[in-house]
């Protein structure tokens, strides 16, 4: 009876510029013999070379024929992605305070900018007089009790909307942000195999 090997590709990999990329590198593999399971672990199937671009992207019938080259007497069977996306990437560059630093204010006054300009649009001086007018029967020209609170609400709701203070969450659930990024990275992936595939064709 042939043996049969099941793979599994991972959905994307990242390695450095010039490494090779063993198959158990981007796929979980089994097989009823281990011996050649152990063997099969090990085989090459991507060097990456000077030129080719920091994306590349492993077809499973890419796999499928390098390995049945060197064990022809092999089965296959693919579970789950039909390619791994490479993500070819240098040493990881040292963090740097002084970006870090600008970017915070950036986003800090930008985000507040946009809140007091949707206070101006929407008039909310106006309106927080109106309602403090409402409850007290007085009209107060500077209902700070009423807006200091306000204030510091909009910030705990942040928080809680965000689902994450710090390094601190309240539960399990992502928050907001993260999902869009998620969902940014995957149509990136997307499209990048996409595209890789659409070269390889017109080679």
């Amino acid at each position: 009876m042939q043996p049969l090997l099941y793979i599994k590709l991972k959905k994307k990999l990242t390695i450095s510029p010039d490494e090779s990329v063993m198959l158990q590198q981007i796929a979980y593999l089994w097989c009823e013999n281990e011996h050649l399971l152990e063997e099969i672990k090990t085989c090459m199937v991507y060097v990456h070379k000077k030129g080719e671009g920091n994306r590349a992207v492993i077809d499973a019938l890419d796999i499928i024929k390098i390995l049945k080259n060197k064990y022809p007497q092999l089965q296959f069977e693919i579970v789950g992605e039909p390619h791994t996306l490479l993500i070819i990437e240098k040493t990881i560059k040292r963090k740097r305070p002084i970006v870090f630093v600008i970017c915070w204010l950036i986003l800090f006054f930008g985000s507040g900018l946009a809140i007091m300009n949707f206070h101006s649009d929407v008039n909310m001086y106006e309106t927080q007089v109106r309602v403090v007018q409402l409850l007290t029967g007085e009209r107060i020209e500077r209902p700070l009790w009423f807006q200091i609170p306000y204030s510091i609400g909009i910030g705990v709701g942040m928080l809680l909307f965000f689902n994450h203070a710090f390094k601190r969450r309240k539960n399990e659930e992502p928050n907001p942000l993260e999902v869009e990024m998620y969902l940014y990275q995957e149509n990136v992936n997307s499209y990048v195999v996409a595209d890789e595939i659409r070269r390889k064709r017109e080679k």
